[in-house]
């Protein structure tokens, strides 16, 4: 309820007052869900779908119709006043066979089933577009504080060796050194707050947004390890899971069901017929012609289309199957080298975080004290920055293979 009374703030709120509210992952996902205009023909479709199942068992309209009955034309010899013929007035109607529209109602029903599947198979994809641009911006906002840190220590540095330049401890070449390395600091923060306007723009698409609404994110989200065990991710878990595998069931359960109807062709149709005829002669009586009809479908050179089409309806729906078993297949490898790769960048982020990072940042810090106190040269203080700074570049480049993968593992089990 918090996250809907949140977006509905964001639909009325001027950027720049936006800019205060933090969207996490969860409400992005849910705004899509609901407003993704490819979304929502899906359930327009499946509306339609329902709508044509309502009228399966129509019948067709009644025909009525009228004219002369056996009258002699102009110039022929009559013997009597019956020769004059008759006023004719007709009507019938075909009546369709129940079993027939009750299967074709089913049919029909089945069109809105798949329709449903289709937007599932939709939003799954939408869903890991919107995480890769979710993560890339956490990245991304990691990688801008670093920066500022690093403009921070390089404007320290700097200071200090302008310090000591005129006191002879200190050289200007260095000098030039670290206000270059200053600028390409400046310069990187440019480009990294260009690439979270994109990401917010890819975001604010996704969820049907004007694409200038601002907003922070949730930088703290975590990506755990893959908490299902490899030998657990098989053909019957990603059946259960993947929303592609149940469109496919979805479109081969209405193909049995086209199937049923298609062979419920053998069964007659009928249709009542009634003529009323009132002769020109008024010595005459009136008649009529009460008939009914039955279709013959078992005929050898009608029976012969129902049953091709029902042979071919079932030959399509073995290949499906075959299809279904090879995308269970595949997927099912797919997702255990997944969370195979998933672990191994998770314990490379942690060794960074744990190891590589505090330690080149002792490094640096003691590289810096002897620098303050006079026993290093401003060089050697920019070379254990650059050491410390491309271990966090690295580790932040790990990190976004690592919510990458994260990505595709969970769009390939549905998660």
């Amino acid at each position: 309820m918090t996250a809907i009374l949140l977006l509905s703030l964001l639909a009325g709120v001027p950027a720049q007052a936006q800019q205060s509210h933090t969207l996490n992952l969860d409400s992005v996902l849910q705004r899509i869900s609901t407003s993704n205009p490819m979304l929502q023909q899906y359930d327009s479709r499946a509306k339609a779908m329902d709508a044509y199942a309502e009228g399966a068992k129509s019948w067709m309209a009644p025909m009525v119709g009228g004219g002369l009955y056996m009258a002699p034309y102009p110039g022929a010899e009559m013997m009597d006043g019956g020769d004059k013929g008759s006023f004719m007035v007709t009507a019938e109607q075909d009546i369709p066979n129940p079993a027939k529209l009750r299967a074709k109602e089913k049919y029909m029903k089945s069109k809105a089933g798949i329709e449903q599947a289709n937007k599932e198979v939709t939003f799954n994809e939408l869903r890991a577009k919107a995480k890769t641009a979710y993560y890339n911006w956490v990245v991304l906002e990691k990688q801008l504080d670093v920066l500022h840190d690093n403009e921070r220590i390089m404007e320290f540095m700097l200071k200090l060796a302008r310090i000591r330049y005129p006191y002879s401890q200190g050289k200007l070449g260095s000098i030039y050194k670290a206000e270059a390395r200053l600028h390409e600091v400046k310069n990187m923060q440019d480009m990294t707050t260009a690439q979270i306007e994109q990401q917010n723009t890819q975001l604010n698409i996704l969820m049907n947004l004007p694409q200038g609404t601002r907003y922070k994110i949730d930088t703290t989200v975590v990506v755990m390890a893959p908490v299902h065990q490899h030998e657990a991710i098989d053909s019957t878990f990603l059946a259960g899971t993947r929303s592609d595998i149940r469109q496919l069931d979805k479109t081969i359960q209405s193909m049995q069901l086209g199937v049923q109807m298609e062979k419920l062709e053998r069964l007659p149709n009928f249709k009542l017929r009634f003529d009323h005829m009132a002769p020109r002669n008024g010595t005459m009586p009136q008649q009529y012609t009460a008939m009914g009809m039955i279709s013959i479908p078992i005929v050898p050179w009608s029976s012969k289309m129902y049953k091709a089409n029902t042979k071919a309806m079932n030959l399509e729906i073995q290949a499906m199957q075959r299809e279904r078993e090879a995308m269970l297949n595949e997927a099912e490898g797919m997702a255990k080298s997944m969370a195979l790769e998933l672990r191994s960048l998770h314990h490379h982020a942690e060794n960074y975080t744990s190891k590589i990072i505090p330690a080149l940042k002792k490094n640096y810090d003691v590289t810096m004290l002897a620098y303050e106190q006079n026993n290093a040269q401003l060089p050697e203080v920019i070379d254990a920055w650059e050491a410390l700074n491309m271990a966090q570049m690295e580790y932040l480049r790990n990190l976004q293979q690592l919510y990458q993968m994260t990505v595709n593992y969970e769009k390939e089990i549905e998660k």
